[in-house]
């Protein structure tokens, strides 16, 4: 009996079914159910049966990076590339470990994605095999430099399979990095592939239906309800992961999704005015600036907390309310934007925007020089200032301004 076999336990009256795994005691068996979870039983007095062997393969086959596959071509179909950077949608169980690891290129992801067959032609293409909590500006770059390639030698769309804990990062950089005339549509899954509750096939099929569509803006495609019947397509500007495990985790803060994919009728639907295909030149700006932090300001603080920012070309923090932090640091932070730091304020509220102007505190960060990022989102807003700084003359005053949907007009309620 060895980890990747299916077995049968009985003990103490309950039966379990599933598939070994590794166990790190002697005394108990780890089990892989059906429906996706572990479950450990003591050995002793364990009846087993061994229903089937090898199962699953307990090696390792993780593709280079950089590798590239092209499926056989239908004239009549449109071509959409698929890339991997890793991510839950892209990987599979490692039955020596226990673990979820990215182990797929994208090639891989059409085998194990049949749906997606019919729907478009596609060209497969790696760019990172990582979890996304891994991920890198220099990623970012490559990443953006890979779209670039693929929308100039004639994709209709790009499907990027992306992990869900940073993909509003990603999702972001790319806006700004990229001026593109076709969809680039970001998706993952909450749930791998293994467990039944799974939304990877129903997010790799909308995104791609959304990749044929005519908005030519970085998106985010997920779940859009706790069902199979929608998902929801964000900006990648606005988006924000809201919950740690549903399928309908991502949000698009302080306004209605884009639009909507129903997966039953493989329709696209644009609620929101979006950029069209082919309106703009394609273009790449991929310069950033790794030397931005992202500061959330806390009660209590230590203004020599902030000392390990000396140096950095730029900081954002993110203030309560309207934009505001305790006033002992306001001295700390005029020494950072005396010494050439541009330092951006949003607030750690989930939709508003700040205005540094109503209390005395506000006003005082003002005069330190703080600018203030309107209803960006943090996050957002780290990696606008990390491409500003490194592409526009001027980048405090294009923290004021909106670029590609990141910062809105006005604030207000929406339903």
């Amino acid at each position: 009996m060895n980890a990747g076999d299916r077995i049968r336990v009985e003990r103490g009256g309950v039966t379990n079914e599933g598939v070994l795994m590794p166990s790190t005691t002697a005394d108990h068996l780890v089990v892989k159910l059906d429906g996706g979870y572990n479950v450990g039983i003591e050995r002793e007095d364990a009846e087993i049966d061994v229903l089937e062997t090898d199962v699953y393969d307990v090696g390792e086959t993780q593709s280079d990076e950089g590798e590239s596959s092209e499926i056989e071509f239908d004239d009549d179909l449109p071509t959409i590339s698929l890339i991997s950077t890793g991510g839950t949608i892209a990987s599979t169980v490692d039955y020596r470990t226990g673990a979820v690891t990215a182990q797929f290129d994208a090639e891989d992801v059409l085998r194990a994605v049949p749906d997606l067959a019919g729907r478009a032609n596609y060209r497969g293409r790696v760019v990172a095999n990582i979890l996304s909590e891994n991920m890198t500006p220099d990623v970012w770059r490559d990443l953006a430099q890979a779209v670039y390639e693929e929308i100039d030698a004639g994709a209709d769309g790009v499907v990027v399979m992306h992990g869900t804990d940073t993909m509003q990062f990603s999702a972001s950089a790319l806006s700004f990095m990229l001026d593109t005339p076709v969809p680039i549509v970001f998706t993952g899954s909450q749930r791998s592939a293994d467990r039944p509750s799974s939304d990877n096939v129903m997010n790799a099929v909308c995104a791609v239906e959304a990749a044929k569509s005519d908005a030519a803006e970085v998106m985010v495609c997920m779940h859009g309800t706790e069902s199979d019947d929608v998902c929801a397509l964000h900006r990648g500007t606005r988006v924000r992961k809201n919950h740690t495990s549903r399928r309908d985790a991502f949000e698009t803060v302080g306004a209605k999704p884009l639009g909507e994919v129903d997966y039953d009728a493989e329709e696209v639907t644009f609620r929101r005015d979006h950029a069209e295909r082919g309106a703009v030149e394609l273009d790449l700006a991929a310069d950033i600036d790794g030397e931005v932090e992202l500061v959330k300001f806390t009660p209590g603080m230590d203004p020599a907390a902030l000392d390990y920012l000396d140096g950095k070309s730029g900081v954002v923090i993110e203030g309560t309310g309207l934009g505001h932090v305790h006033t002992d640091l306001i001295p700390r932070v005029e020494e950072l934007v005396d010494d050439g730091t541009t330092v951006v304020m949003t607030s750690q509220c989930i939709s508003g925007r700040v205005c540094d102007r109503v209390y005395d505190t506000g006003r005082d960060l003002l005069d330190a020089g703080v600018v203030e990022a309107g209803d960006t989102l943090p996050g957002t807003a780290k990696v606008k200032l990390m491409w500003a700084l490194s592409n526009l003359g001027d980048p405090a005053d294009a923290m004021g301004r909106n670029l590609v949907g990141e910062l809105q007009e006005e604030s207000k309620p929406w339903t």
